[in-house]
């Protein structure tokens, strides 16, 4: 279990986070110290998502075309609900 920490997101509304410090849109720059991953099937071009396992449990992610764009922090289990709708097909027709 961790701490929670409120904070607010690049729209004023309270958000509240495991990782201390870290709310949806702040800059991905001021992480600092954690590793970004992106897909091995990510294009030459940096059209791609990339993701970072934050200290307080949390998963970062942002768009590679912009690495100091903002941020959106997400939970383990919000996470998780996302690629099991992935691998099921849910979001197929968004590639298209």
């Amino acid at each position: 279990m961790h701490d929670s920490h409120d904070s607010q997101d690049m729209y004023g509304s309270q958000v509240a986070h495991g990782s201390i410090g870290a709310y949806s849109g702040m800059a991905a720059a001021d992480l600092e110290g954690v590793v970004w991953q992106k897909s091995l099937h990510s294009n030459s071009q940096g059209n791609c998502v990339e993701f970072a396992a934050l200290p307080g449990g949390d998963v970062a992610m942002r768009n590679s075309r912009f690495p100091d764009g903002p941020a959106l922090i997400y939970t383990r289990a919000e996470i998780a609900a996302l690629l099991l709708g992935v691998k099921d097909g849910e979001f197929d027709h968004l590639a298209v």
